[in-house]
């Protein structure tokens, strides 16, 4: 299980960039604890959209969190091949 010592809600700068280079969103990545002490990986926009990822590994690995949030990309802005730039501050 990850440690549930973090904020209710730990997060990063980060911006959604189309394949042109066009910004689509800049907003906030954010750990969302959920049910048993786990954690998902969510989007929530400047513009205030929320965007749902998956839960995060209980080795803290977050590559199925990272995909399904990648699809919800889809979903959301009807594109594929987007980069997230992340911004640690």
């Amino acid at each position: 299980m990850m440690n549930n010592s973090l904020n209710s809600r730990t997060f990063m700068r980060c911006a959604i960039i189309s394949r042109a280079g066009q910004v689509l969103a800049r907003g906030q990545l954010i750990l969302t604890p959920i049910e048993d002490g786990a954690w998902r990986l969510d989007l929530q926009t400047d513009g205030g959209r929320h965007v749902q990822g998956g839960p995060v590994g209980e080795d803290g690995s977050m590559t199925a969190a990272s995909q399904v949030l990648f699809d919800q990309f889809f979903d959301v802005w009807g594109m594929s091949n987007l980069t997230l730039n992340v911004t640690l501050r």
